[in-house]
């Protein structure tokens, strides 16, 4: 019994993947991603444009940007430039000319006055201490707060001629709604939960349900894919898209992002703009999106995903309907995969960027980084591991690093100025003699010769191979470095 159960769910299921492939792949896919000029481009909504872009590209579809820009009193142009600047960054290139939303009112409006005038909207000329009183009643009582309809099939008279109104949506109070989700599957609410909500305030303006309706209507979005915390609002705002008699789109409402706590993700868990990730912490934008695409989506055991492939896979059917966990150890593990494997010249630049105060130049930069960034997770600790290339003296030597000059290390040094002094060629198995002989003669592992070498060079206890580090420097510059810190007797 249990077993023809399970292989009728499983039958169900694969019907309702079928089913949701058609729907998707019907006519050609358009999405867009609307994000409000508030604040800042954060990881949750960049995701969500991720996954927007990533489904139309790989329907060979449109994607589309809205700038919901209608609070003209916490809409910033700041906020906007940073929005389309963190888009460029992580390469996520829109479709057209991005579309503000303000520029809009009109037509929202327009809808809204063809909704009066075909009886799927009413007048309410409810003041607003009336409707406080009604929310007050509602309260004392437990109801839900939820506008009770009291203009919905009332004729306004004379006293109401000169009167301001809101324009009201009249939602089906019978039956239900069903939304087939392509990620959180069928969602059915009760008509009766459903209140009449306004679409023109009472100052002539559209509220955002209304604008965002008209707006997917008029751009030709076929796929509203976004956070699950809109979820409720579809339903409402289905049902203008059904008093108008437009076709309805596909919806896909992904699951929030938390932190590692499970709570809603903050600014406490990492929760900041994609311009924090790069500018302060570091981190490329191909690690910062390959981080993001497994947040709720996968394939199969796959970590490191390049963008093409992304595009070849992605999918609605594989996102997950739990919500997802922010792993700051995590992103720092792909961003350290993308930086050993990214361009030198290209981290070069960014490195020397990172270290103008020191006057970095890029070629120096180029040489070094393959000893430099296989032990670099993020930018600034590539910068960091940099900066003694272009240290002057005498160099600040840090704590650690000075802990390695005790005792006998001055005395290493001399021996180690004398032997790489005396060299031929600077090149790599000359100095890697030198400073081995050095080490033999003092009866000593090399490990003991190359600690007080590497502080003296480098100000810190940990560097690229000692090796490395002598060739980048160079013979000059590395043969000055050690004579600062060598016992007397050694010119500098």
């Amino acid at each position: 019994m249990l077993g023809a159960l399970d292989a009728s769910l499983a039958i169900g299921q694969i019907v309702e993947k079928a089913r949701l492939s058609a729907t998707e792949t019907s006519k050609p896919v358009v999405t867009r991603f609307a994000p409000s000029p508030t604040g800042f481009l954060h990881i949750g909504g960049a995701r969500t444009a991720l996954f927007n872009w990533l489904f139309a590209r790989h329907h060979g579809g449109k994607f589309l940007l809205r700038i919901e820009d209608t609070d003209k009193t916490r809409s910033t142009q700041p906020a906007i430039d940073a929005i389309l600047d963190g888009m460029r960054w992580l390469e996520l290139d829109w479709d057209g000319d991005a579309v503000f939303q303000s520029q809009r009112v009109g037509r929202h409006a327009a809808v809204a006055e063809a909704l009066l005038a075909s009886g799927s909207a009413y007048r309410c000329y409810a003041a607003p201490d009336e409707l406080e009183a009604m929310r007050a009643g509602q309260r004392a009582n437990k109801q839900p707060l939820r506008y009770d309809g009291r203009w919905r099939d009332r004729e306004c008279g004379p006293e109401q001629e000169r009167q301001r109104f809101a324009v009201r949506l009249k939602a089906p109070r019978e039956g239900e709604t069903v939304i087939d989700d392509a990620v959180q599957g069928r969602v059915t609410v009760s008509n009766s939960e459903l209140d009449d909500m306004i679409l023109l305030r009472s100052d002539g303006t559209p509220t955002y349900m209304l604008a965002v309706v008209v707006d997917d209507h008029d751009m030709g979005v076929t796929h509203v894919i976004r956070g699950d915390d809109h979820l409720n609002n579809a339903f409402r705002q289905l049902g203008i898209i059904k008093a108008m008699r437009w076709p309805e789109p596909v919806y896909g409402h992904v699951p929030l992002i938390h932190g590692q706590d499970g709570a809603k993700l903050s600014k406490r868990h990492g929760a900041l703009g994609v311009e924090t990730y790069r500018d302060e912490m570091g981190i490329l934008s191909e690690a910062l999106s390959n981080y993001l695409l497994r947040l709720g989506w996968g394939h199969g055991d796959d970590e490191i995903i390049s963008r093409d492939d992304a595009v070849r896979w992605f999918d609605l059917s594989h996102v997950g309907r739990a919500p997802s966990r922010f792993d700051p150890a995590k992103l720092e593990h792909v961003n350290g995969h993308y930086i050993r494997h990214a361009d030198d010249a290209r981290l070069a630049a960014l490195v020397a960027q990172r270290l103008a105060s020191l006057g970095a130049d890029e070629a120096s930069l180029v040489r070094a980084m393959p000893e430099l960034k296989n032990r670099a997770k993020d930018l600034n600790a590539l910068a960091e591991g940099a900066a003694f290339l272009f240290a002057q003296r005498p160099l600040t030597i840090d704590e650690a690093a000075e802990a390695l000059l005790d005792g006998a290390a001055a005395d290493l040094l001399a021996r180690l100025h004398r032997a790489l002094e005396a060299t031929g060629e600077w090149t790599a198995a000359n100095v890697e003699g030198a400073v081995r002989g050095v080490s033999e003669a003092a009866g000593v592992k090399l490990g003991k010769v190359a600690q007080p070498l590497r502080a003296a060079l480098t100000g810190r206890a940990t560097s690229p191979g000692i090796f490395d580090v002598l060739l980048l420097l160079g013979r000059d510059e590395s043969l000055a470095r050690i004579a600062d810190r060598a016992s007397e007797g050694v010119a500098a």
